[in-house]
């Protein structure tokens, strides 16, 4: 499998083509089919491509107005909550732009998670693609754990699921939380998957990732391989260091 890797000097550098290539996927979709589906990734790694997005540089040159955003996963804990990933998206951009409050899709952490999941579901049978029974998202953005997750599939989930949203209770880096996720299926159908990798710490699980054995119960990451679409990791100088 060819890999497309780009490395970057630091994470604002990564920002700032990551902010470009948002724009460009945005302008191409809305001109072929009318709208951009956008699905976000939580987490402090896109925290500076939101910022960007949020301002009158960038975030100038979108047609919010055809924008719909959706999210690959959710802590389950109120939007006020600051580990909650669509009030982190809505503080740092979504509040800044002009775009319209019913293409906001979130996932409606503050309920009891199941009842969340099945919501979420229905919202994105809306937009379906046939024959798929969810949307094929333009774009996806995903970050890596230093356990090789990514959204919320963790080492050791179900590998097989055929359910459009799945609950999870993990733990991670001593953050106990449940979180209603996208699966693998959803994700491998998106036209375009974008890694955003940064930091030392990242450094070993990426390369095990990227160039070490095919292990996706161990590294779920692993696990999203578009069917028809391209996957770009866009990943700072100190997370390839190892690789």
């Amino acid at each position: 499998m060819i890999r497309d890797v780009r490395v970057f000097r630091d994470l604002d550098a990564l920002s700032a083509a990551a902010a470009v290539l948002v724009i460009d996927a945005a302008r191409q979709a809305i001109q072929d089919r009318g709208q951009f589906l956008f699905a976000l990734s939580g987490g402090t790694t896109p925290a500076t491509l939101y910022r960007l997005l949020g301002g009158s540089t960038y975030g100038g040159q979108m047609d919010w107005f055809r924008v719909h955003v959706f999210w690959g996963d959710e802590r389950c804990v109120p939007p006020e909550d600051a580990a909650n990933s669509y009030g982190q998206a809505r503080n740092a951009f979504l509040g800044r732009v002009p775009v319209l409050t019913h293409n906001i899709h979130r996932i409606q952490s503050e309920l009891d998670p199941r009842v969340a999941a099945d919501n979420y579901s229905r919202v994105l049978g809306d937009f379906a693609s046939p024959p798929l029974g969810w949307p094929r998202f333009v774009l996806v953005l995903l970050g890596l754990g230093e356990d090789g997750h990514t959204a919320s599939l963790f080492p050791g989930s179900d590998p097989d699921v055929k359910a459009t949203t799945l609950v999870v209770k993990a733990e991670y880096q001593d953050r106990p939380a449940t979180r209603v996720t996208l699966t693998p299926s959803v994700f491998n159908s998106a036209r375009r998957i974008v890694f955003l990798v940064s930091g030392a710490s990242k450094a070993k699980v990426l390369a095990r990732v990227l160039y070490g054995d095919f292990r996706p119960a161990a590294l779920p990451a692993q696990r999203i391989q578009p069917a028809d679409g391209e996957m770009i990791w866009m990943v700072d100088q100190e997370a390839a260091s190892a690789a």
